[in-house]
């Protein structure tokens, strides 16, 4: 049986460093101990740290001795209440603090340092137990609080030794796995206010109130998330609260104190200020004002019913019985999200529910069918593109066009000839490598491929040109070995070679910056990788916001190796092509719906597992990264922007070298 470990720390006395007290925060821990009393079996193993005793050391001391007991079947919960602080980052730490600050947990004799935190916490994690941590303090999305209520930040004492905010001299772990919930932004404060008589934090107040819900131990922490994320907006629109890491398929997507990793939902729908609203807006492709709301529909999701074991599999992730297939119909979109209103059902407030984006309001990809000799064939192709979609429907993403002169954006055209299909850009480049057609099961795979390239070109050719936003960031790649940009060749790319000769080719290696040229805007950006085996991923700058002449450096200043694809050989002419493609923003996006697996024809034909049935354009939730940054911001992304960056890596031919 798991074990639940748990470390609560609460302080509301910081007389002893002569600074302001709180009112909530042992009000925190004693509802927090509560819970876990009543709802967490076998009986969870709890130990607490209050007011004068949770210094700096003995909340570290109590890292590693209490929740170090933790085996790789367990759970470890660290739970602090307090106030926090931010400070500049020393020279070391620019590489990884885009934002210049770092952040730190003020405890009763001073700072703890988020970095160090972070290294005491993923190292019992390395072991294989389940870390996670919940911060309600300001600047907790990587660790403060506020007084409308009263506020959780402390200015850092000149007399903290900067130090401080060095990073743990033990090391880091290579494989970090903790989970946060944290109350807010790195940029906001947290509050904390009166709720039944009694201080609280805001964010503490909406986390038990959403795991008292039914299903709420249940859900997983991006689930959880969002209901917490509803309840806080309605105390007022004044911190943002925070799910680290949120890739998918990671922690996230674990129940709350653990359990088995599900697949995340596409969108949740959850009831906000202004009513029912879908974590999808105009950022993620949708078509904003009266058009683009018109024939946007979401669907509620039944996702499959996991029986419980122990504590393993706790249940359905609080899904409702008969919700599945719920329709709502979009009323007004958004920079982030979509209101909605239910159709013919009455969604329950205090919860938040999967949906599937199933109506799309989006210039489809025109689709040319030409099977001259072929009406088998054809037939086949007409009865897969049908059923191409979400629950065995049209894909919105395709329409099928009579002829080149009705295909207007982007066409493909697929070319029946011998039992194979051609699938052709509208100038006649192969989009990708004939595909066999003997039967209904090829014909599926064909469609499949045709969703799978108009999501790719869907994302790739993603652009809001906004001109002052996208003028205040730039990309910079340069050589490993050197400082001087690379630049765009006549075609508009930037052309990168290997460099030795056959039987010695050396890989290109690259640094990429991503530059904030405004005098006083933090901007939020993430870094796509699109590659020629209609791919996307965001793994060399995930989301980040980045100061005012700050730089982000991709994969945390390490070098970035352009290698030909897999399969792909290395000889002279070879050559692979990426697209890099950055987002920009007032405030950040969701980054899940912006991976795409590799268009693979050999996998199996099966809709439903496809990760990406209608498309990229399908958010999981907020996607934060580590939400850094000093200097408020808006709560939502507002403006943003789009560059795209080509690159051609080639394998050069040197017989063929200045002629």
């Amino acid at each position: 049986m798991r074990t639940v470990f748990a470390l609560l720390v609460g302080i509301d006395d910081y007389t002893r460093i002569g600074r302001a007290s709180l009112g909530g925060c042992l009000n925190d821990v004693a509802a927090a101990r509560s819970w876990l009393e009543k709802q967490v079996e076998p009986s969870p193993v709890i130990r607490t740290l209050l007011d004068a005793d949770a210094t700096v050391e003995a909340v570290a001391e109590g890292i590693r001795t209490h929740l170090g007991q933790a085996g790789p079947e367990d759970t470890a919960l660290f739970w602090f209440s307090g106030h926090g602080t931010e400070f500049p980052a020393l020279p070391e730490e620019l590489a990884v603090e885009s934002t210049g600050r770092s952040q730190a947990l003020v405890c009763a004799d001073g700072p703890l340092p988020d970095k160090r935190l972070r290294v005491l916490l993923d190292r019992i994690a390395a072991r294989g137990t389940h870390v996670a941590a919940v911060l309600d303090c300001c600047y907790a999305g990587g660790a403060t609080r506020d007084a409308v209520g009263t506020v959780r930040f402390l200015p850092p004492d000149p007399s903290w030794p900067a130090a401080a905010a060095a990073r743990d001299a033990e090391g880091t772990p290579t494989d970090p796995g903790h989970v946060l919930l944290a109350a807010s932004r790195l940029d906001q404060l947290s509050y904390e206010d009166w709720f039944d008589g009694r201080q609280h934090g805001v964010f503490t107040h909406a986390l038990l109130g959403a795991l008292g819900e039914a299903g709420g131990r249940e859900s997983t922490y991006r689930r959880l998330l969002a209901a917490v994320h509803c309840r806080v907006q309605r105390s007022g629109d004044r911190q943002r609260p925070v799910l680290l890491p949120l890739q998918a398929g990671g922690p996230a997507d674990r129940p709350f104190l653990g359990g088995a990793v599900r697949e995340p939902s596409r969108h949740l729908l959850r009831h906000g200020p202004l009513g029912w609203e879908v974590d999808c807006g105009t950022v993620h492709g949708l078509h904003g004002g009266e058009d683009g709301a018109r024939g946007t529909e979401f669907t509620v999701t039944a996702e499959p019913t996991v029986p419980p074991t122990g504590q393993d599999a706790p249940g359905t992730g609080g899904d409702v019985p008969g919700t599945g297939g719920a329709v709502l119909r979009a009323r007004s979109v958004g920079a982030e999200r979509t209101l909605v209103e239910p159709s013919g059902w009455a969604p329950d407030p205090r919860r938040s529910y999967p949906v599937a984006l199933s109506a799309l309001a989006l210039p489809p990809v025109s689709v040319l069918v030409e099977a001259p000799g072929a009406p088998g064939a054809a037939r086949e192709l007409a009865e897969a593109l049908g059923s191409a979609g979400p629950g065995g429907g049209p894909s919105p993403l395709l329409r099928t066009a009579a002829g080149l002169e009705d295909a207007s954006g982007l066409c493909l055209r697929v070319v029946v000839h011998g039992g194979r299909a051609r699938i052709l850009l509208r100038d006649g480049t192969s989009a990708v490598p004939p595909l066999p057609l003997a039967g209904p099961a090829d014909a599926r795979r064909v469609a499949d491929c045709l969703v799978h390239l108009a999501s790719w070109h869907q994302l790739r050719d993603l652009t809001s040109p906004d001109p002052v936003l996208s003028s205040l960031v730039r990309v910079e790649v340069t050589p490993w070995d050197g400082d001087d940009p690379i630049l765009p060749d006549g075609s508009g790319e930037l052309l990168c070679a290997y460099g030795g000769g056959p039987g010695d080719w050396r890989v290109p290696r690259v640094s990429i910056r991503i530059r904030n040229r405004s005098a006083g805007r933090t901007l939020w950006c993430v870094l796509l990788d699109l590659t020629d085996s209609h791919a996307s991923h965001s793994a060399l700058f995930p989301g980040h916001f980045i100061g005012p002449g700050g730089v982000g450096h991709a994969l945390d200043g390490e070098p970035v190796y352009l290698n030909l694809p897999a399969g792909r050989p290395v000889r002279p002419g070879s050559y692979t092509r990426d697209w890099l493609k950055l987002i920009v923003a007032e405030g950040e996006l969701n980054t899940v719906p912006f991976q795409l697996d590799p268009w693979d024809p050999t996998a199996p034909v099966d809709r439903k597992t496809q990760r990406h049935p209608d498309g990229v354009f399908r958010p999981t939730g907020p996607d934060r990264g580590r939400d850094l940054g000093p200097g408020p911001r808006p709560a939502s992304p507002g403006r943003w922007a789009t560059l795209t960056l080509p690159i051609r890596t080639v394998v050069p031919d040197h017989r063929n070298a200045g002629s």
